[in-house]
């Protein structure tokens, strides 16, 4: 598993992204374990908010530094999520 945090944090939209990507990221390696409904449910809440915090990136980037990995985080917890739905549906 890769290490997302980072030593110099800002609390910018960029940080706020990464966070919400790592949030996401936890949430679906906890549906991967227990892929129950309310469990799905919650990873799925999850992505809804990694999606909204990265789009707003951005906005807090200097030089869209970041934004490129928060976007990467999403997008691979978003295939990871998917495959859990996958197998439960």
């Amino acid at each position: 598993m890769r290490h997302y945090e980072s030593s110099m944090r800002t609390n910018s939209t960029v940080d706020q992204a990464e966070d919400a990507a790592a949030k996401l990221h936890n949430a679906v390696t906890q549906a991967m374990s227990h892929p129950t409904e309310k469990v799905i449910e919650q990873a799925e809440n999850s992505l809804k908010h990694a999606e909204q915090a990265v789009r707003h990136a951005p906005e807090g980037s200097v030089q869209g530094h970041g934004v490129d990995l928060a976007e990467e985080m999403l997008a691979t917890e978003k295939e990871r999520l998917a495959l859990v739905q996958k197998q439960k549906g």
